[in-house]
């Protein structure tokens, strides 16, 4: 178990989806672009392809781990983390009603 105080290190944010395109020489990536109100939309790479097309995550809200530091994924850099809930298939968590583009999440 990890403490409240290590839990609250996370910046969890609201995005949305800008624009979204399968990753070349990949099955299961897809390049999102995503703005979370800062002054330039993030990269952030997610590997639910099989799952949903570029065209379902398009315009979505969804809630974004913001503060991790970038990863490089198959020479591309991603700048963050979706969040999804697990199942048959992951399922982007979004919000219940609109919010502005990165209201934290408490």
């Amino acid at each position: 178990m990890i403490s409240f105080e290590e839990f609250a290190k996370v910046e969890l944010k609201t995005g949305k989806i800008l624009s979204a395109e399968p990753v070349e020489g990949s099955e299961k990536l897809i390049k999102l672009m995503v703005d979370i109100g800062e002054d330039a939309p993030r990269q952030i790479l997610v590997g639910i392809a099989k799952f949903y097309s570029p065209e379902q995550l398009t315009g979505r809200t969804i809630i974004v781990a913001a503060n991790l530091k970038p990863r490089m994924i198959m020479g591309l850099e991603s700048q963050g983390m979706i969040l999804a809930a697990d199942g048959k298939k992951p399922i982007p968590l979004t919000t219940f009603e609109e919010t502005k583009l990165g209201s934290k999440i408490r």
